[in-house]
């Protein structure tokens, strides 16, 4: 599973790249997945997320968030793709909603336990 979603990210990242970004892969232990620059030249960073299914609200993490908005010097990004297309939520300047606590697995890789995890439920 690990490798389908690194395949998946080297793909966005081409295609973006393809679009006038200039993007590379993270390393592993980021909390980002791409870095680079925007087709404009502004330095930024990108989260991204595969969904099998579609929701109409996008699940962003707090702890996630909290991570990427510490990096100043950089846009945020928050990319996801799922069944019905791909979304691009521009974090800096975004009025972000109210928290919830959901419970969901404690990581996407393997389907352990539930945990309460509080997040952000962004609409399209």
């Amino acid at each position: 599973m690990i490798d389908k979603i690194k395949q998946w990210e080297l793909a966005t990242i081409g295609v973006l790249n393809l679009d006038g970004w200039d993007l590379q892969p993270s390393n592993e232990f980021d909390c980002y997945d791409a870095i680079g620059y925007t087709p404009k030249g502004v330095k930024c960073v990108i989260e991204m997320k595969f969904r099998n299914d579609y929701y109409e609200t996008k699940m962003l993490e707090v702890d996630k968030y909290n991570s990427l908005m510490k990096l100043e010097e950089y846009v945020k990004i928050y990319f996801v793709n799922d069944a019905k297309g791909n979304y691009m939520f521009w974090l800096d300047n975004m009025i972000m909603p109210t928290t919830v606590w959901i419970k969901a697995p404690k990581t996407t890789m393997w389907n352990n336990q539930n945990v309460s995890k509080n997040v952000y439920m962004l609409p399209e």
